[in-house]
């Protein structure tokens, strides 16, 4: 059994900063990559939807590449590039005599593979060695792995790979498929192992690979520094490091830290990859990250709502991301339905009302809300927050998620301060004094569905209140520690959609106005947007 270690930066590692290496860095890391003897080095896509850029690692056709790499002395490692199936026809594929490319990696997901194995036969009767790539080995079946096992025997390829693209698998799953390839591939096929860091297991997956006593020679991917999307990939250094110590190999650790040092820490630091609560918790849900990061951009969820959330997606579209699925279901869980509702009319029928918002002008415009608090005896509300110093005589609260960071906040609370909560929100310790139906005071605008203002402007409208005055809702800045008080309290800096809110909460001002006496006691970008 020989072991091979295929470096796929500049492919793979492409995800981080859009392949846009430049032509220089392209060449550094190739040629540092080549000094330390890396078996083979994948240098980029091939897909034909992309223009010719030489600064780039995503090419429309081999001949891009013959420009880019002219003139590159390969020595003994193998150059490869990549085609996710379908995204690059044969007829941009010059031989492999024509071709600065000594391999192709054809990836793809289970309902592709024959078209996929075609296609690769198809390569290979240009020349080309094929490395085919399971792309979500975790969605393939016992059965799907044992036909395609057919497939590929019929015509062997160079290598035949795992990809855990999502960074799902443990120790026992990744020898799971691992012996099914082993016990039934041709001998003549490498099998070849691509991990994610998902799970802080990508290093020691490949390491529990190379140790298999196989039949097969073995080839295992990682990139410099872990360079990927996402969670990143196996750090190719390490791996290096560890076959030299336990395989006799001979890899040049040295050339692959001054590429890290030269050429790819100055990406890291400005786009950052690693491993993160996204990631972990889609690999724990076993779903795609997409879903995990819509629902933690709507700031409006616990993580363990999240968690509830991401066990109710359908198991055929764990990993095949449908944006309507995940839509769906978070607004399905926010509108939770209560038994029983104790209406919030008996706490505000009659009286003036002022609400209190978080924003910065509840401190420059101290003085003005004491003095209107003095003047008017208003029943104070706070919004989806708890201020220091005011007089307040009720809270509410419709964020799960700013629930739980003000946790401490809410339990300080005396028992003459009513909390009104919404049904999404579980307490804790204190139960809540009103629990108004999430459901019943959405907005009809997705952008601005369940802001708290408002559903609370909407619960609001349908109780005899005289008067409605607002303070600190300033509106959303367009930088950090612009628009609130506290900058504890900030929980999205997506300033293109919070500008979005901005000017439909604005557009919103003169319906409430139609039925309900409200104004403004502090500056407001709602305001200045909504017209008096």
């Amino acid at each position: 059994m020989s072991i091979q270690l295929l470096d796929c930066t500049l492919r793979d590692g492409g995800y981080v900063n859009d392949w846009r290496f430049g032509q220089n860095t392209v060449i550094c890391v190739l040629e540092r990559l080549i000094e330390a003897n890396i078996d083979v080095i994948e240098v980029g896509f091939l897909d034909e939807r992309q223009p010719f850029d030489l600064n780039r690692t995503i090419q429309p056709s081999t001949e891009c590449y013959n420009r880019i790499l002219a003139g590159i002395d390969r020595r003994a490692s193998m150059l490869v590039g990549m085609i996710d199936y379908g995204t690059c026809s044969i007829n941009r594929i010059c031989p492999r005599s024509e071709s600065v490319l000594d391999g192709i990696r054809v990836i793809f997901k289970q309902p592709k593979m024959r078209e996929a194995v075609q296609f690769g036969r198809e390569l290979m009767k240009l020349g080309y060695k094929v490395f085919l790539q399971m792309v979500s080995i975790t969605a393939y079946s016992d059965r799907d792995m044992l036909d395609f096992i057919d497939l590929v025997n019929e015509q062997p390829p160079y290598a035949v790979s795992m990809v855990d693209t999502y960074g799902l698998l443990h120790k026992e799953e990744l020898l799971h498929y691992f012996h099914l390839l082993d016990r039934n591939l041709k001998p003549e096929i490498r099998i070849g192992y691509h991990s994610h860091n998902n799970f802080q297991l990508a290093y020691a997956n490949t390491c529990e690979i190379v140790k298999r006593r196989s039949t097969h020679d073995i080839l295992v991917d990682g990139t410099l520094y872990g360079m990927g999307k996402s969670a990143g990939n196996a750090p190719v250094e390490l791996i290096a490091m560890y076959l030299n110590e336990n395989y006799g190999k001979n890899y040049d650790i040295s050339q692959l830290l001054e590429a890290i040092d030269t050429n790819i820490l100055r990406i890291y630091h400005q786009k950052y990859w690693g491993y993160n609560l996204l990631y972990y918790l889609s690999a724990s849900n076993d779903c795609h990250p997409n879903y995990i990061d819509y629902l933690l951009n709507k700031k409006t969820l616990s993580v363990k709502a999240v968690n509830e959330i991401a066990k109710e997606i359908p198991p055929e579209l764990k990993l095949n991301y449908r944006q309507e699925c995940i839509e769906r279901l978070y607004v399905g869980y926010q509108k939770k339905t209560i038994e029983a509702e104790r209406p919030i009319s008996e706490l505000v029928s009659g009286k003036d009302l002022l609400l209190l918002g978080p924003g910065k002008t509840l401190l420059t415009k101290r003085q003005e809300i004491e003095a209107f608090i003095r003047e008017r005896d208003p029943l104070v509300i706070s919004v989806n927050f708890v201020p220091n110093g005011f007089p307040v005589g009720a809270v509410f609260i419709s964020n799960a998620k700013r629930y739980s960071t003000l946790l401490t906040e809410f339990k300080r609370l005396g028992e003459s301060v009513a909390v009104i909560a919404t049904s999404n929100i579980t307490s804790a310790a204190r139960p809540f004094d009103y629990v108004m139906d999430y459901a019943k005071l959405l907005d009809s605008d997705r952008v601005i569905e369940d802001n708290s203002l408002i559903m609370f402007l909407n619960a609001l409208s349908e109780c005899d209140v005289r008067s409605v005055t607002l303070a600190g809702f300033d509106g959303f800045g367009s930088s950090v520690n612009e628009s609130y008080y506290d900058d504890g309290l900030e929980l999205s800096t997506n300033y293109k959609r919070l500008a979005s809110v901005n000017r439909k909460i604005a557009g919103r001002i003169p319906l409430y106005r139609e039925r309900i006496d409200l104004s403004f006691l502090t500056p407001s970008r709602y305001e200045s947007e909504a017209g008096k």
